[in-house]
C-alpha cells in the first residue's frame, strides 16, 4: 500500500472508513475537526462526490479532489486519506475520476437491476428468466446449494431463488464486472493502487442473503478488487433523516450480511445514504466488528445552510422558498417521503423555528424512530438547483467564506456524533 503524502490519496483496505461528501468545496476543515474530536480508528475519505453530484453542482473531479486535499492539508491532517469516485456508471466516469487521483471506485449498476423482481409470481420469474438467462451464466452452479452461516442462518439456493436473483441482478453483475475490468486496465497504465465498492443499494427492495452471496461470489470470481459491498438493507434509508425501521431486526439482518462478507471476502459492508442514521450506527459497527464503510453526502450542504440561517436570515428564507418551489421536480432521483404540505411555509416561522423545522437533526425519541423534520429532506433534494442558481449559489458561498469558524464548528459537532456512534464496537 502506498504511503500517504500531502499530494496523494491511498487505498484504505479493510479499515473502518467514513466518507465525507462536500458539494461546495469548503467543508473539509470541519470534517477534519470532527475526526480529531471523535478519535477512534475510523479512516477518512475527504474527497468524495458522485458524477451525478458533480453534474448538478458544475464541479469537476479535479476540483473536488483539490478542494478536499487542500482543506485537509491546511487543517493539519497528517493521517491517511481515501478518495471516493462515487456512483460510477460508465467507462468515461472511471476515466475522469482516475485521472484526478481517486482511489476508491464505487460502481453503480442500479440501472441494470430489475426493480420489480421481488413482485413477480413464480411463473413470471420463470418467464423472465428465459429472457435474461444469457446474462446469468452462473445460474447452474448455484442451484441446489445450501449455506450455513456462522450466525446459524441457513441459505437455500433453490431454483426459484436463483432464477429471481438472475432476473433481478444478472445484468447488473455483468455491468459491474465490465466496469471493474476497465478500472483494472486504467490503473495498470497509471501504476496506481485502487479498490472497488459495489453499490446495489439504490433499489426499492432489499437485497436478500442469497442475492448478496451470489453477487459477491460472482464479483470475486471475476477478479474484481472488491473491498466493500453496499446491499439494500431492510427498513427505509431516506435522505437527511434517521433510519426508519426496527433497529433490532436490522441488527439481526446485518449480522447475517456480515457473515457472508466474512465467508467470501472478507470485505466491508457499506452503508449509503448514511447521513444522520445515528440510531443504526452501533448495530452496523457491532455486526461488522468494525469492518464497515459509511457514506455521507448531502448533510454537509445542509449544515452549510445552518450557517446561512444564523448569519443571513433573509438569504435562508429565500433558499427555503426556492427549495419548496423546486422540490417536487428535484426529488425524482431520491428516495424520500417528505411533502411540502407537511412543512409550514417560511413566512409563518421566526428564524429560530425556521432553522428547527428545516434543518433539525436530533430527536429525543426511542431508538430507531428518530425521524428528523421533513423540511430537511426538502432542502437536501434541491441542493443542485440552489447551488447553481445565479444568485443563491454565490450568496451561500459568500456567507461560508465570511464565517468559516461557524461552518467548521457546526460540521465538527454534527460529524463527531456520527463517528462516536460508529466507534461502539
Amino acid at each position: 500500500m502506498p504511503e500517504q503524502n500531502k499530494h496523494h490519496c491511498v487505498t484504505l483496505g479493510l479499515a473502518p472508513s467514513f466518507g465525507f461528501g462536500d458539494r461546495i468545496g469548503l467543508a473539509t476543515p470541519g470534517h477534519v475537526e470532527a475526526m480529531k474530536r471523535a478519535g477512534g480508528s475510523i479512516e477518512p475519505i475527504f474527497p468524495q462526490q458522485s458524477i451525478r453530484e458533480m453534474t448538478r453542482t458544475k464541479r469537476t473531479a479535479t476540483q473536488v479532489m483539490c478542494d478536499a486535499m487542500n482543506g485537509a492539508i491546511s487543517s493539519g491532517w497528517t493521517g491517511r486519506i481515501g478518495a471516493d469516485a462515487d456512483h460510477l456508471k460508465t467507462p468515461d466516469d472511471v476515466n475522469v475520476t482516475a485521472e484526478a487521483g481517486f482511489t476508491f471506485f464505487t460502481l453503480d449498476p442500479s440501472g441494470e437491476v430489475d426493480q420489480k423482481a421481488d413482485d413477480y409470481s413464480e411463473a413470471q420469474v420463470k418467464e423472465k428468466f428465459e429472457q435474461v438467462k444469457n446474462s446469468a451464466p452462473w445460474y447452474d452452479s448455484y442451484v441446489g446449494k445450501s449455506l450455513q452461516l456462522s450466525t446459524g442462518t441457513k441459505i437455500d439456493l433453490t431454483e426459484e431463488v436463483c432464477m429471481r436473483a438472475a432476473v433481478k441482478y444478472g445484468a447488473a453483475i455483468q455491468k459491474a464486472l465490465s466496469l471493474a475490468d476497465h478500472i483494472r486496465n486504467v490503473h495498470e497504465k497509471l501504476l496506481r493502487e485502487y479498490e472497488i465498492e459495489l453499490s446495489v443499494d439504490e433499489t426499492d427492495q432489499p437485497t436478500t442473503l442469497a442475492e448478496h452471496y451470489i453477487i459477491a461470489d460472482q464479483c470475486l470470481k471475476g477478479e474484481m478488487k472488491l473491498v466493500s459491498l453496499a446491499p439494500r438493507f431492510i427498513g427505509e434509508l431516506e435522505k437527511g433523516v434517521d433510519y426508519k425501521g426496527d433497529v433490532d431486526a436490522l441488527e439481526s439482518s446485518l449480522n447475517d450480511h456480515a457473515a457472508i462478507a466474512e465467508l467470501l471476502g472478507p470485505y466491508k459492508l457499506s452503508l449509503h445514504s448514511g447521513s444522520d442514521k445515528i440510531s443504526m450506527y452501533p448495530a452496523l459497527a457491532r455486526a461488522t466488528k468494525g469492518r464497515f464503510h459509511v457514506k455521507t453526502a448531502g448533510t454537509s450542504y445542509l449544515e452549510a445552510l445552518r450557517v446561512v440561517a444564523r448569519h443571513d436570515e433573509a438569504l435562508f428564507r429565500s433558499i427555503v422558498r426556492f427549495g419548496r418551489e423546486r422540490y417536487d421536480t428535484d426529488k425524482a432521483t431520491y428516495h424520500v417521503s417528505a411533502t411540502n404540505a407537511e412543512v409550514p411555509d417560511e413566512s409563518d416561522l421566526n428564524v429560530t423555528k425556521l432553522e428547527q423545522v428545516y434543518l433539525e437533526r436530533w430527536c429525543d425519541v426511542p431508538q430507531g424512530k428518530g425521524f428528523t423534520e421533513p423540511g430537511r429532506q426538502i432542502l437536501h433534494c434541491t441542493f443542485g438547483s440552489t447551488l447553481t442558481d445565479a444568485d443563491l449559489g454565490p450568496a451561500i458561498r459568500s456567507v461560508l467564506e465570511s464565517h468559516p469558524d461557524t461552518y467548521k464548528e457546526v460540521l465538527a459537532d454534527h460529524f463527531a456524533r456520527h463517528l462516536e456512534a460508529l466507534n461502539e464496537y
